[in-house]
């Protein structure tokens, strides 16, 4: 329990000693995240009411709407070109990784590992 000036949290809850009186009300509380209006019974401490927030036209009008979805569609074929491109020239770049490490294997043949059992 904590005290801080003329309250004390017990709980999570504040019990003010200028609140014994007073008879128990419902209060808002608006959301600080969503901007929700949030309606709380005082004596129960529970929410017994909730007002979701208006949410914004993403659009202004039908036209910009359609703008927008013309530039997406756009965006997402020059992304799926690209992609086909980049498919194209991966066999070419794997077969050309392949290669250098074939030289490279060639270059520094192996050499019998000395284990631990071949010691004894």
């Amino acid at each position: 329990m904590l005290k801080c000036g003329d309250r004390t949290l017990c709980n999570g809850v504040y019990h003010s000693p200028m609140a014994k009186g007073k008879k128990s009300e419902a209060f808002e509380v608006a959301c600080p995240h969503c901007r929700a209006l949030i309606k709380v019974d005082a004596a129960t401490q529970a929410v017994i009411a909730h007002t979701a927030p208006v949410a914004p036209k993403t659009f202004v009008d039908f036209e910009d709407a359609a703008r927008s979805m013309r530039e997406q569609e756009g965006r997402k074929e020059s992304l799926f070109r690209q992609s086909v491109e980049a498919q194209k020239n991966q066999a070419d770049l794997l077969e050309k990784k392949f290669q250098e490490a074939v030289k490279r294997a060639k270059a520094t043949p192996d050499t019998p590992r000395v284990r631990d059992f071949d010691l004894d």
